[in-house]
């Protein structure tokens, strides 16, 4: 006879998730270890955008009062605890978990092999062996070393040098040594990668057992294509071939959500002690990045907290419902609004154009001074001193 599911109430499983993703903590003055921290969550997303600060600095403040961005550089180019590669996104990863990535180098050679999007990009071939060369002789170089009359077609304008680069980077021939601002520096892997998580060759049992379970310690809970989803590593059929060889010894949950229907999940062993452990989000409120790991599922972020979002950037600016860059408010364990605002760095002022709240919200005093203070908090991830409201 099969053991029931266990119930988590939308309360409960509001607290198990904001303390998977280190928000049941308030960042100020909180002491966390960035690398720590980056391991915990698994991966921190990169991104270029700079409306308030690049997604992989707003993602560690949020978490740790006292962050700085000279340490994540200093995790990466200096001491090589991370490697920068490819999750759902361009991510910064713990080098430890480096092997586990043979599996995609292997998936990105597959790809190129058989399909002709590099290879129309690239022209010749002849091009990768020219660019790893020239790198193995010279050391890391960024893309613009490298001078290519006319583009590659893609969307992003790159040379044929670049779209090398970038495949020697997406099959693992080479790695990001460093980024200089924002551009990112290639060196040949073996050189960045500390020796012994290069020379690591894990079996593909091995690498799915892993991605795995490392995905549900996590999440807290998480249906099977949340769990392919988590890593975008192993293919999906492998995640549900996992799951159910380890059927006998995963938790079957039932999850209430914001709505009051009921969503079933896998959880590891000790979920119920979690259910009734997991401490209280604190009361406060913190504009999260658009990219936070939290959110990036956004099936889950409205089933769990009934909240619709949508990162307005590629959509044209007169079909946008909100703004081009809008942070979501996190106001305890409830996303109780959003905010359209941009450091104006010249002004030394965080410029708010606009603040929606989420239907149902009480705004009481006690609400609008919590926004005050996330307000000025996301100005001081951005640098300036000052908090704007109005165009």
């Amino acid at each position: 006879m099969s053991r029931a599911a266990l119930e988590l109430d939308n309360a409960a499983a509001r607290r198990i998730f904001l303390h998977a993703h280190g928000l049941s903590h308030a960042p100020d003055g909180h002491d966390g270890d960035v690398m720590a921290t980056i391991r915990a969550l698994g991966f921190v997303q990169v991104d270029s955008i700079q409306t308030v600060a690049r997604a992989h600095h707003h993602i560690l403040h949020s978490r740790i009062g006292s962050y700085a961005p000279s340490e994540l550089a200093r995790l990466h180019a200096a001491e090589r605890a991370v490697f920068e590669h490819w999750t759902h996104d361009a991510s910064v990863i713990p080098t430890e978990f480096y092997p586990h990535w043979r599996m995609r180098f292997a998936q990105a050679k597959a790809k190129a092999r058989e399909g002709a999007w590099w290879t129309e990009r690239l022209g010749s071939r002849r091009i990768l062996k020219r660019v790893e060369d020239r790198i193995a002789a010279e050391g890391p170089l960024p893309a613009r070393a490298f001078e290519d009359p006319g583009t590659s077609g893609t969307m992003w304008g790159w040379s044929r040098s670049k779209t090398a680069l970038e495949m020697l980077w997406h099959t693992g021939v080479l790695a990001i040594a460093r980024r200089d601002g924002f551009e990112k520096i290639y060196d040949l892997a073996e050189r960045v990668i500390p020796a012994e998580s290069f020379a690591a060759r894990p079996s593909k049992a091995a690498t799915v057992e892993w991605a795995c379970r490392s995905a549900l310690e996590r999440l807290g809970f998480a249906s099977t294509r949340e769990i392919a989803n988590f890593w975008a590593l192993v293919p999906f059929e492998d995640v549900a071939a996992w799951a159910e060889r380890n059927r006998k010894r995963l938790v079957a949950v039932r999850v209430e959500g914001a709505d009051g229907r009921h969503s079933e999940a896998l959880a590891l062993p000790g979920i119920e002690a979690e259910r009734d452990t997991a401490p209280e989000p604190p009361a406060i409120m913190r504009a999260i990045s658009p990219f936070d790991p939290a959110i990036r599922d956004r099936k889950r972020l409205k089933r769990l907290f009934g909240f619709d979002y949508t990162i307005e950037i590629f959509v044209p600016e007169a079909k946008r419902k909100f703004g081009y860059y809008v942070y979501p408010l996190l106001d305890g364990d409830a996303l109780a609004g959003r905010v359209d605002a941009k450091a104006d760095r010249a002004a030394d002022t965080l410029a708010v154009r606009k603040v929606w709240t989420e239907a149902g919200t009480a705004q009481d005093a006690a609400f609008k001074a919590r926004r005050s203070a996330a307000l000025a908090d996301l100005a001081r991830i951005g640098g300036v001193a000052k908090v704007r409201q109005g165009s």
